[in-house]
């Protein structure tokens, strides 16, 4: 069973940066793809960012040129850099894991809040 931990949340100032990290830890089949969703208050979960194994991205149109996706496939973590933090961003950040199986994993969520 894989598990998932996220840190980096926290309260920052509208403009600022955080940089939020996902580790994968655990049994698990190799993976495919990581990243990240948010849920915002009273807000549906939705899509971020991704990136599968050969490094490829794909960005929510809200935070192209914004947050960039990484990740260390030696260390199991994917990483998101935010950068010009906007009060729309403010949200729970999940961190997701697709292996080769299809299967699906999420992290706990961690707090991200913007302020003006």
């Amino acid at each position: 069973q894989v598990q998932l931990v996220e840190s980096g949340g926290g309260l920052v100032q509208a403009g600022g940066s955080l940089r939020l990290s996902c580790a994968a830890s655990g049994r698990f089949f190799r993976i495919n793809v990581m990243g990240w969703f948010r849920q915002g208050p009273g807000k549906q979960r939705e899509f971020v960012a991704s990136i599968d194994s050969g490094s490829n991205s794909n960005y929510a149109d809200s935070v192209k040129a914004r947050f960039t996706i990484s990740r260390d496939n030696a260390k199991n973590t994917v990483y998101l850099q935010m950068n010009s933090l906007k009060p729309a961003d403010t949200a729970v950040y999940f961190c997701n894991l697709v292996d080769v199986r299809s299967y699906e994993s999420w992290g706990q969520g961690t707090q991200v809040t913007v302020s003006s």
